[in-house]
């Protein structure tokens, strides 16, 4: 492996010129930095990122902690901000929560053992030791998606109580009366904030939200799928179920169709965190959507604002329904019966 000095020799000049290139100093000519940079071509140097990281205290390098990798929302999330810290100069090492606050709390202590410079965390509940002594210490840190309050660190969020009351209005609209709720756990701030939109929304139509309308789900299918198994199982089941995320929607679709029952001839199904594969369902899944992408943008933006010593900016964006047809809602008479045939699918 080439080290600096070949490169120096290779480009005829000293260490400390190659230094200055590597590190794009303004001192260094254009003929040198043009010889340099074709040694290091030439020899494929690459530079010890481990070295320059006990020179500099930057290893360049984010964590993103995401509460599970499974969640379509989460993955595309995770990739918009990787591509947005690499394009300012940084890589990303990913850990995985899997909902587990104390798997969390052991990829926080990895990340932090591995010299990053900026922490990104969806926390998976709201009292993690590790995050609370990691902001306390100083560690540069921005709450993505969920917060823990208290913590007076930067969040970046999507504020869906707005599209969730949009959700009861026009579920409203349709003529439905008798709605349930899969609730995520009451532990983390979305977990909480989206029933309470729910049932604002319903109080604000007159409707109330009884205690069998509410499950308990954990922001997993399996959870999803026994909350509308008891909901089914009810004298009188709600006429349209509301899974406050994409998971949990997927198990309530999985126990109506075990049942044997029709979306929406049956009953209605309705989501919080619109993915792609929802257009695909037949009938295509009426759902909340989060502006994903913005969101890891704003987040990366953030906590390099906090690294690099810059003011850092709290960011809330709007969420927004999205109208299909798994309420009752009618096809739009444009819609051929060919398209809507592509639409099938056996999810």
């Amino acid at each position: 492996m080439a080290s600096i000095k070949d490169v120096a020799a290779e480009a005829g000049v000293s260490v400390a010129t190659v230094s200055r290139v590597l590190n794009s100093h303004p001192s260094v000519s254009p003929d040198a930095r043009t010889r340099v940079l074709a040694a290091v071509d030439a020899l494929g140097y690459r530079p010890n990122a481990v070295a320059r990281s006990l020179r500099t205290d930057q290893t360049r390098t984010l964590g993103l902690v995401i509460s599970d990798v499974l969640n379509p929302y989460f993955t595309a999330l995770a990739r918009s901000v990787e591509e947005a810290a690499r394009a300012l100069g940084y890589s990303v090492i990913i850990g995985n929560a899997d909902e587990r606050p104390e798997l969390q709390d052991h990829h926080v202590r990895t990340l932090l053992d591995r010299r990053i410079d900026g922490l990104l965390v969806s926390p998976a509940d709201g009292g993690s030791p590790q995050i609370l002594d990691a902001a306390r210490g100083g560690t540069p840190m921005v709450f993505v998606d969920r917060w823990i309050p208290g913590v007076d660190v930067p969040v970046v969020r999507a504020d869906g109580c707005p599209a969730v009351r949009d959700l009861v209005a026009h579920l409203h609209r349709l003529g439905h009366r008798k709605l349930a709720i899969i609730a995520g756990p009451a532990a983390t701030t979305t977990g909480s904030e989206r029933v309470e939109a729910f049932r604002e929304g319903l109080r604000e139509h007159g409707l109330p939200l009884p205690d069998a309308y509410i499950g308990q789900g954990d922001f997993q299918a399996d959870s999803g799928r026994r909350a509308t198994e008891r909901f089914l199982a009810l004298p009188e089941p709600p006429e349209v179920v509301f899974a406050a995320d994409n998971l949990m929607a997927l198990g309530a679709l999985d126990a109506i169709r075990a049942h044997g029952l029709r979306v929406p001839q049956d009953i209605g199904l309705a989501a919080f965190d619109d993915i792609p594969w929802f257009v695909h369902t037949d009938p295509p899944i009426t759902a909340i959507a989060q502006p994903t992408g913005e969101l890891g943008r704003a987040a990366v933006r953030a906590l390099v604002d906090l690294i690099e010593g810059r003011p850092p900016q709290s960011v809330t964006l709007p969420a927004h329904l999205v109208v299909r047809r798994s309420c009752g809602e009618q096809r739009p008479p444009h819609q051929s019966h060919e398209s809507h045939q592509s639409q099938r699918s056996n999810l």
